[in-house]
Formats: structure tokens, C-alpha cells, sequence
């Protein structure tokens, strides 16, 4: 088979090199409750309150609170417990690690000038994890299908990208070896016709016209019918920030804030599929296909954030989040193994390109969000406090938009307004404080079922000993999801019960 290697191809086909979808957006998004033991023990609603790191990052006029210069360092151990559901078989696991995922300074300067409205100015500087991507799920089960098609088989991820492709475009040259085709598929055609090649040689596909490197027309060599299948996800990573924040107090009872924040992205991922039938015609009766991806970025957000004292009780809190406009880099590798009838003997196919594709670097906007924030403090005896935040996930964007139209489209329509729900509530007696909160979070998805929705609480401890402070605290938070195996072709869910469960120690003390 020939494959015209031309540049004007190469250019016209930059569209399906790239491999992003929907569940990127929603991943870099989206960022988790983490940070200070107070601060979580609050399940986050800082928003009107300040003088807390945590309460910095969330609202820049919180700095402005502290009366001293202060630093706190933060460590967390998270246990994720998930249980998956495929087609009645449920499959437990569990995850757990241990993370220095907060650490920064405030540092205040008073205003000697006694006559001056502007009373104090601060200068911070702070590292959070914003979220952990840390997650290992498994699901297995038979996956039944009774409509006489192979929809419930990995054949028809492989089917629906190389629909409509030409065979010479999809395929190796004569004496080629599988790894450079694959490598040159991927330079001159793009992620689809990777995949499309990777069905073909490995016999899952089947040209109707074999001999004519102009067939676009394709079967599968897996019938229809049942199908026992072992699917595995691991990821690792995390998406974190260092902000830089400047603030001012303003007479007794206005405080006034600003964070610049870096960006930056880790996520590894990993997902094998194990998929055997013996369906009456099948020649392919063993599939083996593991995908795995590496993405790195870096990123810039700013923040702008007001407190102000109502009443000498009451505060209210206002605070702007800009998106965030990543630039992002992707590689991927990809194995698979098929074992096949072959005139009564099995056979064994194995396409192992031990290829790094390297895709051209990109560009995400995550939505902006807008967060409103009440307290009421009690003196020295303790306070309450509500926070409500809105992120319309639908405006999240890829770019350049020629190269991203119909997937920020699909955003746009999958995606929707998300609002959360913070409660937070803490009583002193003494030097000991005794904390509380609960949240709960919308669904970013039209749906409400790719990502459910997302309920927590969070019990905590503090004890001042003057110019120290430890604190620590205990959260849950708990989302059903229905996750598609793939997002082409083999789009089965599986049902997965998250539970996020976190023991946060802080230590605090002025400087």
C-alpha cells in the first residue's frame, strides 16, 4: 500500500493531530479544596474572613487581615476510595499518598503615618496544590449487546476512525516495519489515521477492497455479541500555583487585594483494556490495548478580591478569578496485541511502535468565576460563614480556534453553569477551636451525570499557643460519575463511586 507523504496533505490534515476532548477541559478546570488545615476545616468558605494562607489564595484581600507577618506549611494525606460498577460486577479500589500541599508568607507593613486612610499594606507569597489527580479505578464485567452490532466492542473505536479513510493512508508499505509506519501515519495524517492503522494491522479491520489503496470501506473481523472486559485507569499528578499577592487596609473596615498566579500542570495517565469474546464468526477473539498519556503546562490567573466590615460582626467578601490561560504540552504512547483464528491455530499480533507521539503545544482558557462571600464573627468566641461561587464551564476554550471549532463547540453544549455551596462554621474556647463545614458543588456538565455532583464536610481542631498555631482536620467529599471507556467507537460507561477522604495538619506562626 502507498501513502502520499505530501506537506499540502500534512498541513490540510493538522485538525486530527490533535487528540484533546471534553474531559481535558473539565479536568484543568476544575480545582479541588486544598491548602491550609483551618481553611479545610471550613470546607472553604474564607471568602469574607482572611487572615488565613489558604484564605489568601482564595480571596487576595485576606492578607490584609493579619495583624502580624505570617507563614504556614501545610501536609495532607489523601485516601480515595473508588467503587466501579460495569454491567452488575463491582470492583473496589483504593488509593493513598501523602503531600506538602501548602506553603507560603504574609508579610505586613504598618502605615506610620497616623493621619493616613491607608492603614497597612501587605506583601505575600504562597504555593498551593490545587488539585490532585492522583486516581485508580477498574472496571470489569460482560458487556452485553443485543442490537446484532459490535458497538460494544473495542472494534468500534478502531471502526469509527478509519470510516471513511483511505487504506493507503492507514496502512504500512510493503518490508515497512509497524513502527515507522506508525511514527509516519502520525507525522503526515494525524491522531485519527493512527488509530485507524493500528485496527488494520493488527486484523481487527477488514478493507472491503483489499487491493485498492482508494477503499474507504471497512468491517470488523470481531462479531457481534457478548464481550468480557477488564479495563484499567491510573493517573498521577497534580495542577498547582504560586500566587503573589499585594494588599491594603483601607480605614477600619475595607480591605483590598490583588494575586498574580503561575500555573502549572502534571498529569500522568494510563489505561489498558483487556477485551476477549467467542462469538460465533469472531477470527479476532483477543484484544490487549493500553493507551498511555504525559501532559505538562504552565499557566497565568489573576485575582482581585475586596472584604469589608459592615457591622463589627458582619463581613462581606467579593472575588474576581480571571480564566486561566495555559499553554500545553502532550505526548502519548500506545501498545496493542490481538490473537486471532488463523486457519484453525491462533496467532498473535503485536503492535508495540514504541513511539513517543509528541503533539503540537496548545492553548486552554478555563472559564473565569465570580465568588461571593458573608461572615458573621462572634467577637472572640467564634463565627459563621457562607461562600457561593459561579463558573460557566461552557466558555471553557481550546486554541487556536481554527484547529479546535467543532470541539469548543461541543464544549459549549456539553458543558454548563456550575454553582458551590460553602458553609463554615468555628466556636474557641480558650486556645482550643473546634470547626466545621459542608459544601456542595453542581455538576460542570448539561447532563449532571458524566460528573455528578459533589457533597463534603469537614471536621477540624486548632490550638493557639500564642505565636504558633497547629490545626488539623479531617474531610470527605463524595461524586458519582459515569466515565466512557473511550471517547470514540467504545463509548460504554462505567459507573464509578468516588470517596476523597483527607487528614490535614498545618502549622502557623508569625514571623
Amino acid at each position: 500500500m502507498k501513502k502520499l507523504n505530501l506537506l499540502g496533505i500534512a498541513l490540510l490534515s493538522m485538525s486530527t493531530i490533535y487528540a484533546q476532548d471534553i474531559s481535558d477541559a473539565v479536568r484543568f478546570s476544575q480545582n479541588e479544596i486544598q491548602g491550609t488545615a483551618r481553611y479545610r476545616a471550613l470546607s472553604g468558605a474564607f471568602g469574607a474572613l482572611g487572615g488565613d494562607m489558604s484564605a489568601v489564595s482564595a480571596n487576595p484581600a485576606g492578607s490584609a487581615v493579619f495583624a502580624r507577618s505570617h507563614a504556614s506549611f501545610s501536609g495532607s494525606n489523601v485516601d480515595l476510595e473508588n467503587s466501579t460498577n460495569y454491567f452488575g460486577n463491582t470492583v473496589d479500589t483504593n488509593t493513598s499518598n501523602f503531600d506538602i500541599n501548602q506553603g507560603g508568607a504574609v508579610f505586613v507593613f504598618e502605615n506610620r503615618n497616623t493621619s493616613s486612610a491607608w492603614k497597612k499594606f501587605t506583601f505575600g507569597i504562597a504555593y498551593e496544590r490545587t488539585n490532585n489527580f492522583d486516581d485508580n479505578w477498574n472496571a470489569r464485567g460482560l458487556n452485553t449487546n443485543d442490537d446484532g452490532q459490535f458497538s460494544n466492542s473495542i472494534a468500534s473505536y478502531f471502526y469509527d476512525y478509519a470510516d471513511g479513510l483511505r487504506l493507503d493512508e492507514i496502512s504500512a508499505f510493503p518490508d515497512e516495519s509497524l513502527s515507522i509506519a506508525y511514527q509516519d501515519i502520525g507525522s503526515f495524517y494525524g491522531f485519527g489515521n493512527q488509530q485507524a492503522f493500528l485496527g488494520y494491522e493488527s486484523f481487527i479491520l477488514e478493507p472491503d477492497n483489499p487491493d485498492d489503496d482508494a477503499n474507504t470501506l471497512y468491517s470488523s473481523n470481531i462479531s457481534a455479541g457478548n464481550f468480557n472486559h477488564n479495563y484499567s485507569y491510573v493517573s498521577t499528578g497534580y495542577n498547582g500555583k504560586i500566587s503573589f499577592n499585594l494588599a491594603t487596609q483601607y480605614e477600619d473596615n475595607l480591605y483590598l487585594g490583588i494575586n498574580l498566579n503561575s500555573h502549572f500542570i502534571d498529569y500522568q495517565r494510563s489505561t489498558l483494556l483487556f477485551e476477549n469474546n467467542s462469538n460465533l464468526g469472531s477470527i479476532v477473539n483477543s484484544v490487549e490495548f493500553e493507551n498511555n498519556l504525559s501532559t505538562t503546562g504552565n499557566g497565568f490567573s489573576f485575582q482581585l478580591g475586596s472584604i469589608i466590615k459592615l457591622t463589627p460582626e458582619l463581613r462581606a467578601g467579593v472575588t474576581y478569578d480571571s480564566p486561566t490561560w495555559y499553554t500545553i504540552e502532550e505526548e502519548t504512547t500506545q501498545y496493542l496485541a490481538t490473537v486471532r483464528d488463523d486457519n484453525g491455530s491462533n496467532a498473535t499480533q503485536v503492535i508495540n511502535p514504541g513511539v513517543v507521539n509528541v503533539y503540537p503545544r496548545y492553548k486552554l482558557q478555563t472559564p473565569a468565576k465570580i465568588t461571593g462571600s458573608l461572615a458573621y464573627v462572634f467577637g472572640t468566641q467564634g463565627l459563621i460563614s457562607f461562600d457561593y461561587s459561579n463558573k460557566n464551564y461552557g466558555k471553557t476554550k481550546f486554541t487556536p480556534d481554527a484547529d479546535y471549532m467543532d470541539l469548543n463547540e461541543g464544549i459549549s453544549d456539553v458543558l454548563t453553569n456550575a454553582s458551590t455551596y460553602r458553609f463554615g462554621a468555628e466556636y474557641k474556647v480558650k486556645q482550643l477551636s473546634f470547626r466545621g463545614g459542608y459544601r456542595f458543588e453542581e455538576s460542570p456538565y448539561e447532563d449532571g451525570i458524566t460528573v455528578g455532583d459533589l457533597t463534603g464536610f469537614s471536621l477540624g481542631l486548632g490550638y493557639n499557643f500564642g505565636n504558633t498555631k497547629l490545626d488539623l482536620t479531617y474531610d470527605k467529599w463524595d461524586r458519582e460519575d459515569e466515565t466512557p471507556l473511550y471517547n470514540l467507537g467504545l463509548i460504554e460507561t462505567a459507573n464509578v463511586n468516588r470517596g476523597n477522604s483527607n487528614i490535614t495538619l498545618t502549622l502557623g506562626f508569625n514571623i
